[in-house]
Parts: C-alpha cells; sequence; structure tokens
C-alpha cells in the first residue's frame, strides 16, 4: 500500500468516532498494540529530542526500504509512535521524503493534543525524515 492510502485508512478509522475521548482511546489501542522495542535500542541517540515524554525510534534498511520500530513511555504518544510507523514503514527513503502527512490534520491530532504533545510529533516526524535523508544518502554512493 501506499503511504497515501495508509493514511486514507487512518483517517477512516479515526472518523468512525466524534468524541475526542474515543479517539484517544483508538491511540492508546494503537499503541497497546505496537511491539515492545527491544532494549538495545532504547538508547540516547535513538531518543527523539523535543517530546515531554521518551520516545525512541530505530530504524533499519533492507531491500531499498526503511522498517521503523518505536516506542514511548507515554501511552497516547505511544499510539502516535504507532501510527507514525504504520504509515511511513516499509517504504523506500524517496517516497518518506515526498510524503505529504495530512492525517495529522484530517484526524485533527495537532488541534486536539497538547502544546508538548503537538511538538513531539513534529520532532518524531523530522526524525523519520532524517533517517529517510541519512538512508537515501547512502543510497546514492
Amino acid at each position: 500500500m501506499t503511504i497515501n492510502e495508509l493514511q486514507d485508512n487512518v483517517i477512516e478509522e479515526f472518523s468512525v468516532f466524534d468524541d475526542w475521548m474515543d479517539k484517544y482511546a483508538l491511540l492508546i489501542d494503537l499503541g497497546n498494540s505496537l511491539p515492545p522495542l527491544d532494549e538495545k535500542y532504547k538508547t540516547e541517540s535513538n531518543l527523539i529530542e523535543g517530546c515531554q515524554s521518551r520516545v525512541w525510534f530505530q530504524a533499519d534498511y533492507a531491500d531499498g526500504k526503511i522498517i521503523f520500530q518505536g516506542e514511548s513511555d507515554a501511552v497516547i504518544v505511544k499510539g502516535i509512535v504507532s501510527l507514525l510507523i504504520n504509515i511511513l514503514s516499509g517504504h523506500t527513503p524517496q517516497e518518506i521524503l515526498d510524503a505529504d502527512l495530512y492525517f495529522i490534520d484530517k484526524v485533527g491530532l495537532k488541534e486536539h493534543l497538547s502544546p508538548t504533545r503537538s511538538n513531539g510529533l513534529v520532532a518524531m516526524v523530522k526524525q523519520m525524515r532524517l533517517y529517510a535523508m541519512a538512508y537515501r544518502a547512502k543510497e546514492q554512493q
């Protein structure tokens, strides 16, 4: 599936709920379904700067695609990590760099997250794009 198809699925999944408490519950469920990140990846270098809670991302490169893993110590943030991984993992560095992550606004994440969580979301997306830039640079060598 393309990144946009995956985003459309997320938008559809969230559109079922009118109440933001239900949407938070969905985020928590998504976070709970995220496989735990191996302790060896919970390093300072994988920690996302700008997040109030602790968030780690690990990116591996296989067969031209980036595979993301991640975790957070906060349940709602872990749900956001899960969403980002579900949408961006398994795509090429260029697809990730070209992606317009419109699902964030369509679902209403930015406006319903606290300012610190919203900043954290921006920091997570930025880090995933930095991984993509690094892997794209390696491809071009």
